[in-house]
């Protein structure tokens, strides 16, 4: 029984200890890799959203610029890792039909991207192309619920990918 006693207070004090050890902000990110370029990501989507790959790289450059120790670097070939991506996707479909009208109540917004993230300075790949998804729903017919739900998919996609970028998994 002393003995369980014991253990209790050097558990508490062990978490106390490595409590805050871990952390995304700069997670494992090669320490060769302190500059970053992220060109314009291509748009394949057919969006007809003419702004939503600019809006999404530079909420990109701003998450990466913020929590991490990353700078970003506009010329690609100065950079020592180039983070580069295509938005593949864009769709905004009906997600809940009314029982009554057989129209949409809600749509569903979907947005996926695929990005690689590339070391300019031992070559090959930090992490491979990958596909992030975000999608929200909003009511239908609503223009700034629609704008809105686009927001909430580019900001999941560019908390994902830049996990992605900083924990190296």
């Amino acid at each position: 029984m002393t003995r369980k006693l014991l253990l209790l207070p050097m558990l508490c004090l062990t978490l106390l200890v490595t409590h805050g050890c871990y952390s995304f902000t700069g997670g494992s990110v090669p320490d060769h890799i302190t500059t970053v370029a992220v060109p314009l990501f291509t748009d394949r989507s057919a969006s007809g959203t003419a702004q939503l790959t600019v809006d999404f790289t530079r909420q990109l450059t701003r998450r990466i610029e913020s929590r991490s120790r990353l700078r970003i670097e506009p010329d690609r070939y100065r950079a020592d890792a180039v983070l580069e991506g295509t938005m593949v996707s864009f769709t905004d479909e009906p997600s809940q039909l009314s029982s009554q009208t057989e129209r949409a109540r809600t749509n569903r917004v979907t947005i996926i991207v695929e990005a690689v993230f590339l070391d300019n300075v031992n070559g090959g790949q930090l992490f491979p192309r990958t596909s992030f998804t975000g999608f929200a729903d909003y009511t239908a017919g609503s223009f700034s619920a629609q704008q809105d739900a686009i927001e909430t998919s580019v900001e999941q996609i560019s908390e994902d990918i830049f996990n992605r970028m900083v924990s190296i998994w």
